[in-house]
């Protein structure tokens, strides 16, 4: 049951990382901006579901940038869905 597991954490953070590249090749093709809600939900969910595998496959360094990335997306999430008062009288 544990090998099944094994397999299974390798499936979802192959998911994450194919997810979290595609993101920043539509980013990169200026096809999805940084300020896009798409964006920041995929860079979230990515990091979720690699430091899901890395639940299985520790590496401290690897958790650490996955947190991080978690948190920074989160506040593009935030942001992106409240944004500021200055920035609506800006534009």
């Amino acid at each position: 049951m544990q090998e099944q597991w094994l397999h299974f954490s390798d499936l979802v953070g192959i998911c994450g990382v194919i997810m979290l590249l595609a993101a920043y090749l539509m980013l990169s093709m200026g096809k999805w901006s940084s300020h896009s809600l798409i964006y920041q939900v995929i860079n979230f969910a990515s990091a979720w579901f690699i430091l899901f595998s890395l639940y299985y496959h520790w590496n401290i360094s690897s958790v650490l940038i996955e947190i991080a990335w978690i948190i920074i997306s989160s506040i593009g999430i935030y942001r992106t869905l409240y944004p500021s008062k200055q920035k609506k009288f800006n534009n």
